[in-house]
């Protein structure tokens, strides 16, 4: 398994930016998918973003779309979630994970999560 650190998480006004990072390590990296889930208080995590292992391809769920950019850097283990435009509803604990797709059973590591908190 890889062991993921995210980082980058505070408090920040509605439409406000944010990057969120994450850094990996144990096996190669680089041979990894890896995405961003998010959990709100209350309700189940969901997906946000994932990207392939050599960042060829991308998905986003529809909300974040126009607003996030999920890109990687294979050669520092390390992948980030630019976050723009940033709504009260985008609070939640942001966590990354080495896998690929929306569901959450496909992601076999995971990092302890980094706080978003938007104000309106």
């Amino acid at each position: 398994q890889v062991r993921l650190v995210e980082s980058g998480g505070g408090v920040v006004q509605a439409g406000g930016s944010l990057r969120l990072f994450c850094v990996a390590s144990g096996r190669t990296f680089g041979s990894s998918a890896m995405g961003w889930f998010r959990q709100a208080p209350g309700k189940e995590r969901e997906f946000v973003a994932c990207i392939s292992s050599r960042g060829v391809s991308t998905v986003y769920t529809d909300s974040v779309k126009g607003r996030f950019t999920i890109s990687r850097d294979n050669a520092r283990n390390a992948m980030s979630l630019q976050m723009n435009s940033l709504k009260p509803e985008d609070t939640a604990v942001y966590y990354c994970a080495a896998g690929y797709g929306k569901y959450a059973h496909a992601y076999d590591s995971w990092g302890q999560g980094t706080q978003v908190t938007v104000s309106s």
